[in-house]
């Protein structure tokens, strides 16, 4: 069995090793788990939202050690940590205050007798996520789940252990019935097969294409439904008439984000010819002077990127851009000290014969295209493989929405690069981005048994 590392990627030191489980131990979680969802799927929505409003507290309460540990474990800085906790809380009292409302039976107009949909839980569901926001993506799968009567096996990405350890520590503490909400050690490469196991009725993954195809494919094979959200090559459509320098603003400051690990940041910058110098110009500037630095320091914009070999990769990915045609205008390499650190890095002349043009970037370096119309931007916007999320940037709010119709993806913002922070919000994509959605009251109907009532009041249905 491997050892499960926390590295620090600001300094590349080991935190802390954890053994990965054994098939012995997978067995007992699974069989906790069902045998939890016997006794949980009887509890009032009453209970669960206590406890859902018991782990809000107490993140609440431990918000500081979670920041702290988001920025030790995967660079994350402290601001974006605090928010990420907060964004958790408001999503855990969300579904606690309106789980019970977004349930009810839903009566059927049918003209002989009554029939209603009532909304069951499935089971056990296997949820596998990411680092690059790891209480988040944990709570944004558990919430509106447990809120249904769903009991959890969370695997946690192997980069972030402590923090995957942390939360389950919370759901401890609220109070939560053993085999409820569960975590994984377990690496990746070992996760699908256990989709063969009868006892797990559904699955989700955030994690990448070539992850998704092989986690879909094992649920398909169990007839397991899934969610899939698979990242994204975000476009960022600027209008003709939009202003200049708060469209610059918001495309460098959402791609720096996170150090550009955001699913749906924004990777390609659409201007249009006359805007295009301009736009070039001041984005190398802001680039140019983002404090870089430990992630735990409280001046620090830009901390690393999470791993050595994720750094690796987005160095190879601009580099590759570069043998291939396109321009640097800053950045480009890895910076040298200790840690993943990462240039800010602004790329333009991409062509559609390069790779990079189709592949999504997990790093800060930003993609500036140019356009002669809105119909070249839309073509472009929508020439990818991707369909995450994206924006429109313009003055004219009907044009906008003219434009953002035009999108394919499964999100797109005004004015605003796309971001998952209302738990009244949707989120999901199309494409090779994935499919279902999360988050908003459509995620607590993804693993849910439409039941169907049917009542006569003759012998004749019609």
């Amino acid at each position: 069995m491997a050892d499960i590392k926390s590295i620090n990627p600001a300094d590349a030191q080991v935190l802390k090793v954890f053994q990965e489980m054994s098939q012995t131990e997978i067995e007992n979680i699974i069989c906790k788990a069902d045998k939890a969802f016997a006794e949980w799927k009887k509890t009032t929505f009453a209970q669960r939202s206590e406890l859902l409003k018991k782990v809000a507290a107490i993140m609440l309460e431990r918000k500081r050690e979670i920041s702290e540990l988001c920025a030790k474990e995967m660079g994350k800085i402290i601001p974006y940590g605090d928010g990420e906790t907060d964004v958790c809380i408001m999503i855990l009292n969300y579904y606690a205050d309106n789980g019970e409302k977004f349930l009810a039976d839903k009566p059927i107009e049918t003209p002989n007798g009554k029939a209603f949909i009532t909304y069951q839980p499935l089971g056990v569901i296997l949820s596998v996520q990411p680092w690059n926001a790891p209480f988040y993506q944990m709570i944004r799968s558990a919430a509106p789940n447990i809120m249904a009567g769903n009991t959890i096996i969370m695997k946690q990405a192997s980069n972030v252990p402590q923090c995957a350890k942390l939360m389950e520590d919370i759901f401890r503490e609220a109070g939560s019935p053993e085999g409820v909400y569960t975590n994984l050690f377990l690496s990746g490469s070992k996760i699908s097969p256990l989709l063969n196991d009868r006892r797990i009725t559904g699955a989700t993954l955030t994690g990448s294409v070539k992850a998704g195809e092989s986690f879909a494919s094992a649920a398909a094979a169990n007839v397991i439904p899934s969610i899939l959200e698979l990242g994204g090559n975000d476009p960022f459509i600027v209008l003709p008439d939009a202003d200049i320098d708060k469209a610059i603003q918001t495309a460098t400051s959402g791609r720096i984000w996170n150090a550009g690990q955001i699913c749906c940041s924004p990777k390609r910058i659409i201007v249009p010819e006359e805007m295009y110098d301009t736009f070039v110009s001041k984005s190398k500037q802001i680039f140019e002077s983002v404090k870089i630095g430990d992630p735990l320091d409280k001046d620090t914009e830009l901390g690393p990127v999470c791993t050595m070999e994720a750094l690796e990769k987005v160095e190879k990915q601009v580099q590759t851009a570069i043998a291939q045609g396109a321009k640097v205008q800053t950045g480009g390499k890895r910076i040298d000290r200790e840690g993943y650190f990462m240039q800010p890095t602004v790329l333009t002349d991409i062509t559609k014969e390069m790779d990079i043009y189709n592949e999504e970037v997990f790093g800060p370096v930003l993609m500036i295209y140019k356009v002669k119309s809105t119909d070249e931007a839309i073509e472009l916007a929508n020439d990818t493989t991707y369909g995450l999320g994206g924006t429109v940037f313009g003055n004219n709010e009907e044009e906008a929405v003219k434009v953002a119709r035009q999108i394919n993806t499964g999100m797109v913002y005004i004015n605003h690069v796309t971001v998952s922070v209302g738990p009244e919000i949707p989120f999901g994509g199309t494409k090779k981005s994935g499919y279902g959605r999360e988050l908003s009251k459509e995620a607590i109907y993804e693993f849910t048994n439409h039941k169907l009532i049917r009542i006569t009041t003759s012998d004749s249905l019609y």
